[in-house]
């Protein structure tokens, strides 16, 4: 397509493709992209250097594509990721398919070969658009030039559309290169070009669940990543103080309270499920890590409140759905409970006791295992180290399979937001770039991740781009040499004599990678060492890995029970 020469343009201001990407990304306050170089996305670069954009760039663009996913998820901003053309797009499909079943906001701009070649076998040239579509809210090819910006608003538009996700944009080189006057150039102003999306629900559903909630006994809540997603903490611990009603938490909604909270819940929660009589599940879906819905009472009045309406309802009946902005419906319960004479909290005091004793009693029954002094180290006793090592400003990262498990049933944040994992996808290698987009996005925060030793080899050549751009966090390799969620099941489905097939890793001192890029590392082979050696990684002030030799023969509850074993 023909663009505007400067002799037809006159004396009129004139600027390139690149320039309008930087500027719609600055009009929707992105401050730094991830990328790895191209031909195809320079000029992008230096837009974003006359905007005042950052750019970060890494090793793989899996790595981009995953800052971009956890960017969005620790700042409540969209995330922006810039790759080039053919492989430098397929290699970010992974971190835009895990941003996808996350529900993370983001942008991947990827490049094309120019128009002008369309068809004709240019560099790199693979139909992007086709290959993004069915992982993402949206997902088009830049037409002109003069559409740049307008089509980068148009993608943020879509990434928060119901329940949000990442959008696709692929810009070919004589687009984005190519010049033309500023005035016949679309571009949005901020804050001009996006409807809010904050939907309180149908207030008469707010009405039933406020009737159903006051007159409940043993109701409790779980508070899902859509928690966080919509900044609802506030508004749920007000719900969950004033009507005395017991939380559990996951995915990002983890720290919603606080870990000493009396109405706090982790390890009770099969209980709760099991024998409560209204069971309220906030922007979580029924999916594998729910049972598909299986795992609630079938006697139980259960109600869904999600921002996705194909969410509500999906693989289980449900009593009552209500589509919305979790911290819009959660307030307006609030509200619709607080003219009652009698919200039911008092009712409920035994309740709360019964499920405190069987927290209790679970803790204390595997809490030998997680002060145990055994050599292997049992995985139990690293967690719990971590946990205890932990502080109101550590954002815990988990990346990895069965080490990663364990971690989920001890380790508990002590803030909203400070948990972080892959989500539904099970993606492993997010550790690396997340931590990235955390440590950057929120300097002042201490940035604690686990990776199991497979997931680590995944991405851990961006190690060096932590140090590179100074960016200290603390690493541990629960290193087993095995990818042993995996070697478990084959344990369990073929027999010992087929274990190690295609799952055995090598014998890697993770603290000497860490060192050789300019990092702080140690090895840690007996339990005792754990504590020392993290808070030496807190005191270098750099990039670190602990690498941290666990039981390869001890394997995590949730790794022994997956269904797909069976």
């Amino acid at each position: 397509m023909a663009q505007t020469s400067p002799e037809q343009a006159g004396a009129a201001e004139l600027i390139s493709g690149g320039h309008l990407v930087a500027k719609a990304l600055r009009a929707e306050g992105v401050d730094t992209i991830f990328t790895l170089c191209g031909g195809h996305i320079i000029d992008i670069y230096d837009g974003c250097a006359d905007e005042g954009i950052e750019v970060i760039d890494v090793r793989h663009e899996q790595v981009a594509a995953h800052a971009a996913d956890g960017y969005a998820r620790v700042t409540g901003r969209p995330g922006c990721a810039v790759v080039t053309a053919g492989p430098g797009t397929t290699d970010a499909v992974t971190g835009v398919a895990n941003a996808f079943r996350a529900e993370s906001p983001m942008l991947l701009i990827g490049g094309q070969g120019a128009l002008s070649q369309h068809k004709m076998g240019s560099l790199q040239d693979l139909p992007h658009v086709d290959m993004m579509a069915p992982i993402t809210k949206f997902a088009a090819t830049v037409p002109h030039t003069e559409r740049v910006a307008d089509m980068v608003s148009m993608a943020f538009r879509e990434c928060f559309h119901g329940a949000p996700g990442p959008s696709f944009l692929e810009i070919p080189r004589d687009i984005l290169d190519a010049k033309v006057p500023v005035d016949r150039a679309r571009i949005p102003l901020a804050g001009g070009y996006r409807a809010s999306t904050r939907s309180a629900g149908d207030p008469d559903a707010v009405e039933k669940l406020a009737d159903l909630l006051v007159k409940a006994e043993k109701p409790c809540i779980l508070l899902g990543s859509q928690t966080w997603t919509c900044r609802a903490t506030d508004s749920a611990v007000k719900l969950v103080r004033e009507l005395n009603l017991p939380a559990f938490m996951n995915g990002a909604g983890r720290g919603t309270l606080p870990p000493a909270d009396p109405l706090h819940f982790q390890l009770a929660r099969r209980h709760a499920f099991g024998n409560a009589d209204l069971i309220i599940i906030v922007g979580t879906p029924f999916d594998f890590r729910m049972g598909y819905g299986r795992r609630l009472s079938a006697d139980a009045t259960v109600v869904q409140i999600d921002l996705d309406y194909r969410t509500v309802g999906r693989n289980r009946d449900i009593d009552l759905g209500i589509v919305g902005d979790a911290d819009a419906v959660l307030t307006a319960l609030a509200q619709a409970t607080s003219g009652r004479l009698d919200n039911g909290a008092g009712k409920r005091e035994s309740w709360i006791r019964e499920l405190r004793e069987v927290e209790t009693a679970a803790y204390e029954k595997r809490l030998p295992r997680q002060l145990s002094d055994s050599s292997p180290i049992d995985p139990y006793r690293l967690v719990h180290e971590i946990n205890e090592f932990l502080t109101e400003d550590s954002r815990y990262i988990g990346d990895g399979g069965d080490i990663v498990t364990f971690s989920g049933q001890v380790i508990q944040p002590k803030a909203p937001g400070h948990w972080m994992d892959p989500g539904p996808l099970g993606t492993l290698g997010v550790g690396l770039p997340f931590a990235m987009a955390a440590k950057h996005a929120r300097p002042d925060e201490e940035v604690v991740c686990l990776f199991g030793d497979g997931a680590f080899s995944l991405t851990g050549w961006d190690f060096e781009t932590m140090v590179r751009f100074d960016l200290p966090f603390i690493g541990i390799v629960g290193n087993n040499s095995s990818m042993n969620q995996i070697r478990y099941g084959q344990i369990a489905k073929y027999g010992a004599d087929r274990g190690r097939i295609g799952n055995t890793l090598g014998d890697v001192e993770y603290s000497k990678f860490a060192q050789m890029l300019g990092g702080y590392g140690e090895e840690v082979r007996e339990p005792g060492e754990i504590g020392p050696a993290l808070r030496r990684a807190r005191e270098s002030g750099k990039p670190s890995l602990i690498n941290v030799w666990v039981d390869p023969d001890v394997y995590a509850p949730g790794t022994m029970n997956q269904t797909m074993y069976k």
